[in-house]
C-alpha cells in the first residue's frame, strides 16, 4: 500500500510516518490492487486529529479520530478502518480479495431495513438560499437544484459548525 503522510501545524517525525505504514499494512490484504493511502494529521491545542482516507479502484474509506496524542488517534483511526471493511465486507463484495472474504467470514451480516421513504420536490435555489432553509427545517442536510447549474446539490452542516456543499460530478 502507498502510503502518504501529511502535518497540518505540525512536522511529522519519521517513526509516525513508519508506525503508520505498518498499521496500514495490514489493510493491504484486503484489497486486490495497489491502494492508496493518505494520513493527514491535524494539531490544534491540546487535541491531535488524524485522519486517513484509502482509495483502491472505484473504492474509498475513510476514518478521522482525534486524541491527545497523534499515536493514540492512528490507532484508532486504524481500528475503525479495519471495523468498516468487516462490517461492510459483503456489501463489498468483489472490491476485497477472497483471502479477506474468507478471513472475515465469522462475522454476523449487518441488514440495512428503511423505516422510511420520503418523496418531496427539488426546487431551484442558491446556496444561501438552500441554507437558511434548511436553517428554518432543522436539518442537518437540505437536497436542492441549484439556479446556476439546474444540477442536483446538498448542503449539510458540519460538526465544526461550517457548512459544506456537495457537487455531483456529470
Amino acid at each position: 500500500m502507498k502510503v502518504t503522510c501529511t502535518g497540518r501545524r505540525v512536522t511529522l517525525k519519521p517513526s509516525f510516518v513508519e508506525k503508520a505504514e505498518a498499521k496500514l499494512a495490514k489493510l493491504d490484504k484486503f484489497f486486490p490492487g495497489e491502494a492508496e493511502a493518505q494520513v493527514t494529521v491535524n494539531v490544534e491545542k491540546s487535541r491531535q486529529t488524524v485522519e486517513i482516507t484509502v482509495r483502491e479502484g472505484g473504492l474509498m474509506l475513510r476514518a478521522e479520530k482525534a486524541s491527545e496524542r497523534m499515536e493514540d488517534a492512528l490507532n484508532d483511526a486504524c481500528d475503525l478502518l479495519m471495523r468498516r471493511v468487516v462490517k461492510y465486507r459483503k456489501r463489498l463484495g468483489d472490491k476485497l480479495t477472497s483471502a479477506a472474504a474468507e478471513l472475515l467470514a465469522a462475522e454476523p451480516e449487518e441488514t440495512y431495513d428503511v423505516i422510511r421513504e420520503k418523496h418531496f420536490a427539488v426546487k431551484p435555489a442558491s446556496v444561501e438560499e438552500a441554507i437558511l432553509q434548511m436553517n428554518l427545517l432543522g436539518h442537518s442536510f437540505y437536497v436542492f437544484r441549484s439556479a446556476d447549474t439546474s444540477g442536483i446539490q446538498v448542503v449539510y452542516r458540519r460538526t465544526d459548525g461550517g457548512y459544506g456543499l456537495l457537487v455531483p460530478e456529470e
